[in-house]
């Protein structure tokens, strides 16, 4: 019953993380690209190595996926965006919607390593009354800005928060992180054109192009290539970088030259950082053993 209690306790801000991410995330993002990237590639070998146990913990998960978004994910919320660990709801934040929500490890390791909450509670992930669902919740998790979890509806949302912001006349952007798999959900084309009429350049959609999704490849599924030129018709400022290196992801957040929203192709390995799980499609919902962990690690230790 007490393990059960301190699951369901709400999340509350780690105070010290907080004040850690406050000074050094306005250096990182006024910083360049150059002198960024060791420092957010640093920050997401931490969040991998939670990523893996977290999920060892939980006995559950998408391993691959949360290790092909963080470097994605890291430079959002570290090296672009004006985030507030220790007041949530901050009405001038930026919003990060990570639409591909079953990977939440990687959500919640990120957010945990800006001090949203203490990097502990990643211990209670789904396990049962944990806030730390295995798809996240706004109303659980804070810095979580809409619940996600059934594929085409991140983007719609971050659409809308854009145009809400636009409407008000405030500056802070949007960034949304879809799964390639995703893209054929058509509630994605439906708010890309609804993007691109409003010209919503204050809206960042980024493509976590690993090119495999549940039991196969994207492609074999149902093909998307060529990605950039479907943007592209589609009236958007279209970016296709290495989705692992960190310079060149810092660029790509740069605010849109155009006035049209962007997007970011980020070709991406699903599993990054873990040899034996890089590109492998059986790892899209696969718990690597105590064993594996181990050697996970290590390798990440390197």
């Amino acid at each position: 019953m007490t393990a059960t209690l301190e699951a369901a306790a709400a999340l509350e801000t780690d105070e010290a993380a907080a004040r850690l991410y406050h000074q050094r995330s306005p250096r990182l993002r006024a910083a360049s690209p150059d002198a960024a990237a060791a420092e957010l590639a640093e920050i997401s070998t931490s969040v991998r190595r939670d990523i893996l146990t977290t999920i060892q913990s939980a006995g559950m998960g998408h391993v691959g996926g949360d290790l092909s978004v963080t470097d994605l994910m890291v430079t959002a919320l570290w090296g672009t965006l004006r985030m507030h660990p220790d007041e949530p709801g901050h009405p001038q934040r930026d919003r990060f919607i990570l639409s591909k929500g079953h990977c939440a490890a990687a959500l919640y390791s990120t957010l945990a390593s800006c001090g949203f909450f203490p990097r502990e509670r990643l211990s209670e992930f789904m396990a049962p009354l944990s806030p730390l669902n295995g798809h996240p919740a706004r109303l659980k998790v804070p810095g979580v800005e809409t619940n996600s979890g059934p594929l085409g509806h991140g983007l719609p949302v971050a659409t809308g928060c854009a145009l809400g912001a636009r409407l008000r006349g405030e500056d802070w952007r949007t960034i949304v992180v879809l799964g390639d798999g995703e893209l054929q959900e058509g509630s994605n084309w439906e708010a890309a054109m609804s993007a691109s009429h409003y010209g919503l350049g204050n809206l960042t959609a980024v493509v976590d192009r690993n090119r495999l999704q549940q039991g196969a490849r994207t492609e074999d599924t149902n093909a998307l290539t060529p990605l950039d030129q479907k943007w592209a018709s589609f009236g958007w400022e279209v970016r296709v970088i290495d989705g692992h290196d960190h310079r060149a992801i810092k660029e790509a957040y740069a605010p849109s030259t155009t006035g049209r929203p962007v997007a970011v192709i980020a070709n991406t390995v699903k599993g990054k950082g873990v040899s034996f799980i890089e590109d492998r499609v059986e790892w899209h919902h696969k718990v690597p053993t105590d064993e594996q962990v181990h050697l996970a690690l290590q390798e990440l230790n390197q």
